[in-house]
């Protein structure tokens, strides 16, 4: 919908730099007509009631403003599920509704949303019913992609991809992605989707160097049937980061507080590897994140990482993360120390 010469989201106090397009270098997705910045913003979990508005508007803008025009939610994140979204919304109508067409957002759908048999999976019905709900959360009338979060085993794959492909015909969400898919289901759905018209454009699945586990067969399929990829938790929820090379667990770490790490994570192989790590960033004159984010960026089946910023400079490490060229001596004194190629560290 058009915005009237008067609307008061015309006056916001925030401006652009107009630089914001001069550091952050942008990538090709795949075989599509789109280029995403190498570092994308995920919502994950910074964005829900733990943090203050004042402090999650300011990491927004700040990426914007640094060329990070990729911004990536999902129904449930929060805490509370929905909390990210509404956020992000209340940012893009007083800050950011000017810059709409600048911006690339997306969002999912797959696990657990609401009460009873239709909050979770890949129906049709909950997938169409997530967006619309989505959207009011936004603030905006269309997402540029809708992710399928994950497999559904209970829902056959044709009903999730028709959804999807309906989605696009309806102009809610422009491009459609999937998330967590293994590389079989993915050419499937490729072809599903191919059937209908619509383009598969890009594919999110884990991968740090931590987790290999796209390697052996996701990221061959990818490149064969030209699909971007959004890699998220490029620093293995923050394992990849100096915070926990003495072994312990700082009490502002995410350890400390997140439902998906913990300070059993910190074994005497993670400790001798983070260490290693340590070394070869120092070496190299990269902090640990820093390289880390550099190294998944290495491969051009890449398109974007995307980090989780709980402040300002986390943006700004990530940006200069994203032009850094790693030496062949630098890859290959991170091997001992990585995940083996195709697998993961547990």
């Amino acid at each position: 919908m058009p915005i009237a010469a008067d609307d008061p989201r015309l006056t916001s106090a925030f401006s652009a730099s107009t630089a914001r397009y001069d550091d952050v270098p942008f990538a090709r997705a795949g075989a599509s007509g789109i280029r995403l910045p190498r570092i994308s913003l995920g919502l994950w979990q910074n964005f829900g009631s733990g943090r203050t508005l004042d402090s999650q508007r300011e990491i927004l803008l700040h990426a914007f403003d640094r060329g990070v025009v990729h911004v990536d939610l999902a129904n449930n994140y929060g805490p509370p599920y929905g909390a990210a979204e509404s956020t992000f919304g209340t940012v893009l109508d007083s800050h950011l509704h000017p810059y709409r067409d600048e911006l690339f957002l997306s969002t999912k759908a797959g696990y657990d949303m609401w009460p009873g048999p239709y909050g979770d999976g890949g129906s049709r019905k909950y997938l169409m019913r997530s967006l619309e709900q989505s959207l009011t959360r936004m603030r905006t009338d269309y997402v540029d992609v809708f992710y399928s979060h994950r497999v559904d085993p209970e829902t056959p794959i044709e009903e999730t991809v028709t959804a999807l492909a309906d989605i696009v015909r309806s102009g809610k969400a422009l491009y459609v992605g999937i998330s967590n898919y293994p590389a079989d289901l993915t050419r499937r759905a490729h072809e599903l989707l191919a059937a209908e018209g619509v383009r598969l454009f890009v594919h999110q699945p884990r991968y740090s160097l931590f987790d290999r586990t796209p390697e052996a067969d996701l990221f061959p399929t990818l490149r064969d049937l030209g699909v971007g990829s959004a890699v998220f938790s490029p620093l293995a929820q923050g394992l990849l980061t100096a915070k926990y090379l003495d072994g312990t667990v700082p009490a502002d770490s995410r350890a400390a507080d997140s439902r998906f790490l913990d300070g059993s994570a910190l074994t005497d192989d993670y400790l001798e590897r983070i260490r290693g790590i340590e070394g070869v960033a120092r070496e190299a004159g990269l902090s640990i994140p820093q390289l880390a984010v550099a190294w998944v960026l290495r491969d051009p089946v890449v398109t974007t990482a995307i980090i989780g910023a709980s402040r300002p400079s986390q943006v700004d490490d990530a940006v200069h993360a994203s032009k850094a060229t790693l030496s062949d001596d630098v890859i290959a004194a991170l091997e001992p120390f990585a995940a083996p190629v195709g697998a993961a560290v547990r």
